[in-house]
Formats: structure tokens, C-alpha cells, sequence
């Protein structure tokens, strides 16, 4: 039986400050399997996750979501008001 992990997740909290991943790459064999993801908006970032993280529901969710207005621009408001 051939390993197809879902090519997109999205990871409820941030990760290295990144949300939204791709799959880059995934190796090992039964509970040691594990996937390279990059983050969309800088694919130089590469996180390894064991497979075993990346199906924790409350902790990834396989596709892009969206993130709820009030999580994503918390970091943006403060830039924001610096700019002022």
C-alpha cells in the first residue's frame, strides 16, 4: 500500500511563525513516518513533523484553511501601531 499524505495542512497555532505548509517530502515506516513540510509564504523554512504530530487534529489540519481575522492579525496590529 502506497503513503499519499495530503500535499497542503495548516497548523492551529503557529509554527516557527508560520500557518499554512506544503509537503515537500515524507520518509520512515509505521510509527516512525514523518513529513518535510515548507511554509507557504517562505519555502526555504522546512519543518520535519512526525506523522503521528501531523494527524493530531488539534494541532494540524490537512488543506489551507483560513485563519479567523482576530488570530491572524494580532501580529499585524501591533506592527501597525509602531508605524504611527
Amino acid at each position: 500500500m502506497v503513503w499519499r499524505p495530503a500535499r497542503a495542512w495548516t497548523s492551529r497555532s503557529p509554527v516557527s511563525g508560520y500557518r499554512h505548509f506544503e509537503l515537500v517530502t515524507q520518509g520512515g515506516r509505521g510509527d516512525q513516518r514523518w513529513v518535510e513540510l515548507a511554509a507557504v509564504l517562505n519555502p526555504s523554512h522546512r519543518e520535519r513533523i512526525p506523522w503521528s504530530e501531523l494527524n493530531d487534529r488539534n494541532r494540524w489540519t490537512s488543506g489551507w484553511q483560513s485563519i479567523p481575522e482576530d488570530e491572524s492579525s494580532s501580529d499585524s496590529a501591533c506592527t501597525e501601531e509602531s508605524a504611527f
